[in-house]
């Protein structure tokens, strides 16, 4: 009999990343596809989840049939809905097993291997996991529209309020304002349309102007930085109260963040040791050491 395979995949609001590997953890193949959070629809997270381990199958030089001895697991965002969870859990995958897990659970074993110890993702969303023992206490991460404190997309958001507030000469303009202005030719009418459709990662996109315009005193920046950064303080505040001595931060934020944080806050902080992938396999490892589904 062929060994087994293990695949781990990242499913967030930005991308999909997935690694092969064989018994040994030599990685065979790569492979990465658009965004696959489960808010987004889960035919589309289904599409973008198959597409990425299909790419690292491919750059493995593997084709169908090894997937049928390979063990996957699934850091997923948005899992964490019942309905969204049962709808994924739903869908076939063509693999040994597949075990399904939120990203934030998958990206805190890999920060921390066997320890105890919290992650904060602060990306398109936001969420902090608080790992002790064999349990996993969340903290925020309830989704763009009511939770992500700190997210990028939250951020982008409230930097497109702002602008438009501006603009109403409700607030001072700045030189931020009237940059994200003049994506919609400083008229209102223009953002609307934008702005029913855009997804968290495109309110996400945004953000990277925002902490830049911070760096160079804009007043505007300066404010909606501070007042991300504080969410960001009270969810770390949280995470150690629930007793993660140990916390890492991770996602496109997370150096942002971290440069910015009082002292108090960063000697929490202490450098994932792995990444999300990482954390997926180590599940299915532990899949295929269970035996087939």
């Amino acid at each position: 009999m062929a060994p087994a395979l293990f695949l781990g995949i990242d499913a967030g609001g930005t991308h999909c990343r997935a690694r092969l590997v064989d018994e040994a953890g030599m990685v065979l193949g790569t492979g990465r596809a658009g965004p696959a959070n489960l808010t987004l629809g889960i035919a589309r997270a289904h599409r973008a989840i198959l597409a990425a381990a299909a790419e690292a199958f491919a750059s493995a030089g593997l084709g169908r049939s090894a997937q049928r001895r390979t063990h996957a697991a699934m850091g997923v965002a948005g899992i964490d809905d019942p309905g969204l969870a049962r709808a994924i859990a739903s869908r076939r995958f063509g693999f040994a097993s597949v075990t399904l897990r939120s990203d934030a659970v998958t990206a805190c074993l890999g920060a921390h291997g066997e320890r105890d110890g919290g992650l904060l993702i602060v990306g398109t969303g936001s969420q902090g996991i608080v790992r002790i023992g064999r349990r996993f206490r969340r903290v925020g991460g309830w989704g763009f529209m009511i939770s992500d404190h700190g997210s990028a997309a939250v951020l982008g958001h409230a930097a497109l309020r702002e602008a438009l507030l501006a603009q109403d000469g409700v607030i001072a303009a700045s030189p931020l304002t009237r940059r994200l202005m003049r994506r919609f030719d400083h008229d209102p009418r223009r953002m609307l349309p934008w702005a029913r459709q855009a997804t968290p990662s495109q309110w996400g996109e945004l953000a990277p102007m925002v902490f830049a315009a911070a760096d160079k005193g804009d007043a505007v920046g300066v404010r909606l930085v501070a007042s991300a950064l504080a969410d960001v303080e009270r969810l770390l505040a949280r995470m150690r109260a629930l007793g993660a001595e140990r916390i890492a931060l991770a996602g496109g934020l997370a150096d942002a963040y971290g440069r910015r944080l009082p002292r108090r806050c960063a000697r929490w902080l202490v450098p994932p040791k792995r990444d999300a992938l990482a954390g997926a396999i180590d599940l299915a490892r532990e899949a295929g050491r269970a035996g087939p589904c």
